[in-house]
């Protein structure tokens, strides 16, 4: 049987991640790669064998013979070339978050809906190992009705600069950038209840910190350290309908002894931890239990989690199987996104 034709669009350090998973899946040929920088998506080309290079995603979505796209570009194109993909009769896995703003999402999912084509949303975290156990306790009830979730993802060095620290492109900081994973997660984790407020906050007082020596950290392929217009942290308190609520904290820097990544959901039966490494707490027969679940992998792997994401956007694209992430879930999450922003500029709570 002949592959399935693949377009990357997007060719910068994230789209590693999509050619390694295309590149051992069985049914997948890489056929075309664009990125504004022609000499680095002939790079990506050579090294995964794709036979089209582009600088123009347009051209890349006239050819026929494409299936499907990751869209592995900044924040602000993600609308414009998901539309256009969607339209060019392609599925579309497009990189977190969606996009920038409700109104553009609004437009995607509508896109979505008129083209009945399949767009996949990048919450990798809802692949990974960690996550698949952990929703089979909580679909049996193990965990129970969970009310409450805390969810921490702090650097304290840790700001990429380049198109990440530039609003225009990215859209915003941590929050958009790091923030989006960990609520997502949360909120798929608590049963994706309707959101109905948020009361944030954001902060810019620490900058780049370019002036820090000693330590090393991921700098983007742009990376200048004069140009930082997004926040450093920000913390959010989300409520639901069903009275659930949700506690955030993210940050690019912050005066901290190190980094911190915490996932944690308190239901009326049990507890859990995602973050840093899986645990189910538990009572019985009047005792308090913390159980270890026994596995490789008790925190996210990157690595496989990419590769199960990338195979649920096959699946699903041919129809063996609906994804987890579809397109009115980047809608709800951008929601949020976009309440968190708002509500720490205006200085109060956001009823949605």
């Amino acid at each position: 049987m002949s592959k399935i034709k693949i377009g990357i669009i997007g060719a910068g350090s994230i789209s590693e991640q999509h050619f390694r998973a295309y590149s051992h899946h069985p049914e997948v040929e890489i056929y075309a790669v664009c990125d504004l920088n022609e000499e680095r998506a002939k790079a990506k080309a050579e090294a995964y064998g794709a036979a089209k290079v582009f600088t123009d995603y347009r051209d890349l979505l006239a050819l026929p013979d494409i299936h499907g796209v990751s869209i592995c570009t900044w924040n602000n194109s993600h609308a414009e070339i998901s539309i256009a993909a969607l339209e060019a009769g392609k599925h579309v896995l497009v990189e977190k978050p969606l996009c920038q703003t409700v109104a553009e999402a609004l437009k995607v999912e509508e896109t979505v809906r008129r083209t009945g084509k399949l767009l996949q949303v990048g919450f990798v975290r809802r692949y990974g190992s960690n996550t698949e156990i952990l929703k089979k306790f909580i679909d049996a009830g193990d965990l129970g009705e969970i009310y409450y979730a805390k969810a921490s993802c702090l650097r304290r060095l840790g700001n990429p600069g380049g198109w990440f620290s530039d609003i225009k492109r990215s859209g915003g900081g941590p929050v958009i950038d790091l923030g989006v994973h960990i609520i997502d997660i949360c909120w798929y984790l608590m049963g994706k209840p309707k959101v109905k407020s948020v009361s944030a906050n954001t902060y810019n007082r620490l900058g780049n910190r370019s002036n820090v020596e000693h330590l090393d950290f991921y700098k983007a392929a742009d990376y200048n350290a004069a140009l930082n217009t997004v926040e450093d942290m920000a913390n959010a308190l989300i409520r639901f309908e069903n009275g659930a609520s949700l506690m955030v904290d993210v940050s690019f820097t912050l005066h901290a002894k190190k980094d911190e990544l915490a996932v944690k959901l308190y239901g009326d039966k049990g507890g859990a931890e995602l973050e840093p490494e899986l645990a189910i707490i538990a009572e019985k027969y009047d005792t308090i239990l913390n159980v270890a679940p026994q596995v490789d992998h008790p925190s996210f792997d990157f690595i496989a989690g990419f590769q199960q994401e990338i195979n649920y956007f096959i699946d699903s694209s041919l129809g063996r199987t609906e994804t987890r992430s579809p397109v009115e879930d980047g809608v709800e999450v951008m929601k949020i996104l976009c309440a968190i922003y708002e509500s720490a500029a205006q200085g109060r709570e956001i009823e949605l």
